[in-house]
């Protein structure tokens, strides 16, 4: 699992080749039902039309968090949570719950402060046994300018391509992966972006896909950042998240909760 204004990460293309299951997790490893809240959510065009997919996280029955560059200009969405989707003979179209999308008020197509924030709001409660938590106000503000932050790290959880080189590996399977923190406060993220490292044989990162997944503080199942944007097209040398835990974040989230 890894991922790429700058660049996005979500999937404009619903059928992607397919590739050989022998390197399926490649930079990450497979969630299983560890994290059973995380799903895959496809977006639709006002005519019905399958247009891209992202990632995401359950936080109550019937919300799903994910990233605004998804849910932006989208009509509908639909939801699939099975640890592995390649197997459901449905998908795009059928098998998932769906719902209707909901972009942050104050999402923009520019970096630092791009309000990165969707949700979807199911049509039905969804059943997965448990639902992941927002971070308290603040909660990474302390990591800004503490020593030693660089041991900080966070879990990601994602539908992303496992691999963009030598060739596109995009199995839709649900994989995790632990990332460390490198910067709170440059240019890039100025305390409302989390910059953690994103690279092969280093704990692995996101790509294309994985955007709107959940980065988690360390291996709880608290969200302080939803998966934004990267600095290339190989999903190397950087991921960022749009962090949940500020207070455009938080007025955005709890108004559907």
């Amino acid at each position: 699992m890894r991922r790429t204004l700058l660049v996005l990460f979500a999937v404009l293309a619903i059928m992607l080749p397919a590739a050989s299951p022998a390197g399926a997790v490649t930079d990450g490893v497979a969630d299983g039902n560890a994290h059973p809240y995380v799903g895959l959510v496809i977006f639709y065009d006002a005519a019905g039309n399958p247009t891209h997919r992202c990632s995401g996280t359950l936080i109550s029955p019937t919300v799903f968090l994910t990233a605004g560059h998804c849910t932006e200009g989208a009509s509908s969405a639909q939801v699939w949570f099975q640890a592995d989707v390649t197997t459901d003979l449905g998908y795009p179209y059928t098998g998932g719950i769906t719902g209707t999308p909901y972009t942050h008020p104050d999402f923009v197509w520019s970096i630092p402060n791009t309000s990165d924030l969707g949700v979807v709001v199911l049509d039905k409660r969804a059943r997965v046994g448990g639902y992941a938590v927002i971070a308290d106000a603040g909660t990474l503000d302390a990591l800004a300018t503490k020593r030693g932050k660089q041991e900080t790290t966070f879990t990601v959880v994602g539908y992303g391509l496992q691999e963009i080189r030598p060739e596109v590996l995009a199995e839709r399977t649900r994989l995790r992966a632990t990332v460390r923190l490198v910067n709170l406060s440059s240019a890039l993220t100025d305390g409302y972006n989390i910059h953690h490292t994103n690279a092969p044989g280093t704990g692995g990162g996101t790509c294309f896909g994985d955007s709107g997944g959940p980065v988690f503080l360390g291996d709880s199942n608290v969200i302080v950042g939803v998966t934004s944007f990267g600095l290339n097209g190989n999903c190397v040398g950087g991921g960022f998240a749009y962090r949940t835990d500020i207070a455009t974040s938080q007025n955005f989230i709890y108004s559907f909760l």
